[in-house]
């Protein structure tokens, strides 16, 4: 196990992606379309995290886990039906869900997940 650590797409506040340890951390994705429904929100979330997967050389095939806000408890059951979709059968990640005040308005929707490497990048 490597102890270097690759930082991707960083500025001075923080990394889109960080590669350590053999895993793949991706920073919290919030959607570009404010003010969207949930549905509209969580479909943007989750195409980003596709993309960044890919970036890093994996897919969704490979999360470990997931974290993911809402900005009400009302939007659980509408993003959980995107979700759904998108989780590949047999590949669910360990998951945690909380209701938070998030920073950007009109934002309802943000998700950072954790995948297993495919070697070096």
């Amino acid at each position: 196990m490597s102890n270097e650590i690759k930082r991707y797409q960083t500025n001075a506040r923080m990394s889109q992606i960080v590669v350590a340890n053999g895993y793949v951390h991706l920073a919290g994705q919030i959607p570009d379309v404010e003010n969207a429904s949930v549905t509209a929100q969580t479909k943007n979330v989750l195409d980003r995290v596709d993309v960044l997967l890919a970036s890093a050389g994996v897919d969704k095939t490979r999360l470990v886990a997931a974290t993911l806000w809402l900005s009400d408890v009302k939007h659980f059951t509408e993003f959980n039906q995107v979700w759904d979709a998108w989780v590949p059968q047999g590949h669910a990640p360990t998951r945690a869900c909380v209701q938070s005040l998030l920073m950007k308005p009109g934002c309802d929707v943000e998700v950072a997940v954790v995948a297993l490497a495919r070697g070096e990048l």
